[in-house]
């Protein structure tokens, strides 16, 4: 492996090296390896990790705040050091900046990496529905949003990387104008909800633009020895290979296929009950289990943690009514809160990972309260 100066950031990529030169810090590099990344080493660093945020560009930025990783004036800069940042997915769905949060995320991901940190996404069930051409949840916002977007990818003359990074700092601007235009028809106008469903299904397919975006996330990413997913990862995911798994669902959200064919949506990954993005085995309300569920599915944990060498797992997905959480001794956190005003409109929370510990925070009345606090041994 190449020698790095402190700070800097290491992209491994099928078995090549491509570093990309931060500012100097305190703290040896970060790893990356895999494309989509699926094993990330980040030695000292803190790392925050943000549940499913549905489209709620307010809360979004609360949650950003809260983790102190966004600036609180409009410049929308990074501001969390060498702290790595986690979303785990569901960004897709029941609100109307989806892109605007992707392309937030996107810009502070380019900025970190200058600091010394990182941002990762993870995808959800929602982004993978959205790719599958399945909009039962969108909001009409969310329609409107890609009708703009997708006339702003026309209308400008950078590259990808600009245009959609840029697209956070313009997007209200394009919604205001959009809600005073003589033309504008309303929510519920047939002919705009069409317009807006062909300009979702142009970026969203396989190999469409927004969908390629979201093939550069993993469905599973292990982080030192934390894994992160959207709903929950099992023994037979483990033996099958996550970074097989990430790899298929990035094909197959690219449009590629090995053969003439169109590319097959990866199952165990993205389909069942039991997929890496469905599954809530681990996020139920325990209050609502026997004892021998209980049992039954401490073990099965334990089984994958140590199949993955993990001491602990993050998912989202199924919202906790009680906050962000951990069972089974610790072994599960539970952090989606249903933030979302299409969810639950609750008080964004986070977790923070720092050395052996791990606690939940959130904020009351600007001011940060921890709310469970885990040591580990």
């Amino acid at each position: 492996m190449a020698n790095l100066s402190p700070g800097s950031f290491f992209l491994q990529t099928n078995g090549n090296s491509n570093p990309a030169v931060a500012s100097a810090g305190s703290l040896k590099p970060i790893v990356v390896s895999g494309n989509p990344p699926t094993f990330v080493s980040a030695p000292g660093r803190k790392i925050i990790a943000v549940g499913d945020l549905h489209g709620d560009l307010r809360k979004a930025r609360s949650a950003l705040h809260m983790a102190g990783v966004l600036s609180f004036d409009d410049q929308n800069l990074w501001t969390g050091g060498e702290t790595v940042l986690i979303q785990l997915g569901d960004i897709l769905d029941r609100g109307e900046d989806e892109i605007a949060i992707l392309s937030l995320l996107r810009s502070l991901d380019i900025q970190a990496k200058m600091k010394g940190g990182a941002v990762f996404q993870v995808n959800g069930n929602h982004e993978t529905m959205n790719v599958e051409g399945d909009f039962r949840y969108v909001d009409s916002g969310g329609f409107d949003e890609c009708t703009d977007f997708l006339e702003y990818m026309s209308d400008s003359d950078d590259d990808w990387e600009e245009t959609f990074s840029g697209w956070f700092d313009v997007s209200e601007r394009w919604k205001e104008a959009r809600s005073m235009s003589s033309s504008y028809w309303g929510p519920w106008n047939l002919v705009k909800r069409q317009k807006g469903v062909i300009a979702r299904s142009i970026l969203f397919r396989p190999g469409g633009p927004l969908a390629c975006e979201l093939a550069r996330n993993p469905v599973v990413l292990k982080v030192n020895d934390w894994v992160f997913c959207h709903g929950g990862l099992l023994p037979h995911h483990v033996a099958y290979g996550i970074e097989r798994m990430n790899k298929e669902v990035s094909h197959w959200m690219r449009g590629l296929s090995e053969n003439d064919s169109s590319p097959k949506i990866p199952f165990k990954a993205t389909r069942g009950y039991d997929s890496v993005v469905w599954n809530r085995l681990y996020s139920r309300d325990m209050p609502d289990l026997q004892d021998y569920q209980i049992n039954q599915i401490n073990s099965i944990l334990e089984e994958t943690l140590q199949a993955i060498g993990a001491k602990a797992m993050v998912v989202g997905h199924t919202p906790q009514i009680t906050g962000v959480n951990c069972k089974y001794n610790c072994g599960i956190w539970c952090i989606d809160v249903g933030m979302s005003s299409g969810v639950l409109n609750s008080r964004p929370e986070v977790l923070e990972i720092s050395g052996n510990g791990a606690r939940a925070i959130r904020s009351k009345r600007d001011r940060y309260s921890e709310l469970q606090a885990v040591e580990y041994t």
